[in-house]
């Protein structure tokens, strides 16, 4: 149940962040879709680790194994089976973790759910588990592009209190790879970078936000109560390790506007579509897309993981000192969560056209 999403294009993934490897099951992926793995390993090198100074150092190549449901570069309309191998695992740097839960892991909660700890990495609550994700969600882009052109981008477009000022009409993913921390604001990256750095010479980490822009979606997509557009956007961002807030549109900075502010004019589109001269709405309303473009945010917590010394208590109630002194871990999180905010948009959208 917890490890599957979707309707139609449901997909499951599977695997702990040091065991085999993880991987994802699509099923629902129309027959006779050209599949390219060339693209779907373009996406999974964006977010494999070890990219630079910015992100973990745990050199993992990610590479993206077919298993099934593809033959000769078309999908046959069975399950898709997609595997990447984990080939740099250490579970031994979390041996000083065995007696006390990690504070701001699932650790505690991972045990009063299941009864056992998967200690190495955060087993499946570890960001590892988003490289299936990212695969799977590169071959859903593909299916979108063939079907009705859809492009997604995100990009970092805040690091702590550094923000930056980016044009979501035009932005692409070759401005956003530009940079290490993947903000296409030249000057506002240079700050984020930095700052990044900072805090990670410290053993700290630090949080950030993602912006993302979904175009060329068709009006008409998504259902009018529980599964709106946006519900189920949200859902899957905020089903990200470390992923702690999702707005749309104008998001809580709508709330201090009036109807006469935020309200969205439409306009003449082109021959069976209107258009709207603002989209404070985001692309979405009543929960069904407007053809207008999808353009949200999703803020990322610091990661939990940190080399700072930490009091807290072991598993009887004891105070302890714990301090992780082995590991390798984001001391930023959202450089390398663009290519998973587009992975898991793109899952949505994908199961939204399923049933369009």
């Amino acid at each position: 149940m917890g490890s599957s999403f979707g309707t139609v294009f449901r997909v499951s993934t599977f695997g702990e962040s040091h065991g085999v490897g993880v991987g994802a099951i699509v099923d629902g992926c129309p027959a006779q879709l050209e599949i390219s793995l060339e693209a779907i390993q373009a996406q999974a090198d964006r977010r494999k680790p070890g990219q630079s100074d910015l992100t973990t150092q745990r050199m993992e190549a990610d590479t993206v194994e077919i298993l099934s449901g593809v033959q000769n570069g078309k999908t046959l309309g069975t399950p898709i089976g997609l595997l990447v191998r984990n080939t740099d695992q250490r579970p031994g740097d979390y041996d000083e973790t065995l007696d006390a839960p990690r504070p701001s892991h699932a650790d505690y909660t991972y045990l009063k759910k299941y009864g056992v700890r998967a200690k190495s990495g955060g087993g499946r609550a570890s960001a590892r588990e988003t490289a299936a994700r990212v695969a799977a969600g590169a071959l859903a882009e593909q299916y979108l592009q063939q079907l009705c052109g859809v492009d997604i981008v995100a990009w970092v477009s805040q690091v702590g209190a550094i923000g930056s000022e980016v044009d979501v009409g035009t932005v692409s993913r070759a401005d956003v790879d530009s940079r290490a921390v993947r903000c296409p604001d030249h000057a506002a990256a240079d700050k984020m970078e930095a700052r990044i750095r900072e805090v990670r010479d410290e053993g700290d980490s630090i949080g950030g936000i993602l912006t993302c822009v979904c175009r060329n979606v068709p009006a008409g997509w998504g259902e009018p109560i529980f599964d709106k557009a946006e519900a189920l956007l949200a859902q899957a961002m905020l089903s990200i390790p470390a992923c702690k807030a999702f707005e749309i549109g104008s998001g809580f900075a709508g709330s201090q506007l009036r109807g006469s502010q935020h309200n969205d004019p439409f306009t003449s589109g082109d021959d069976t579509n209107l258009g709207t001269s603002t989209n404070n709405s985001g692309g979405v309303q009543g929960g069904i897309t407007n053809g207008m473009p999808i353009v949200f945010r999703a803020a990322f917590k610091p990661p939990a993981t940190i080399k700072c010394a930490q009091e807290t208590v072991n598993y009887a109630g004891q105070p302890v000192t714990l301090q992780v002194t082995e590991g390798r871990h984001d001391p930023c999180v959202v450089p390398r969560a663009v290519p998973i905010v587009e992975s898991m948009a793109a899952l949505v959208l994908a199961d939204l056209a399923r049933q369009a």
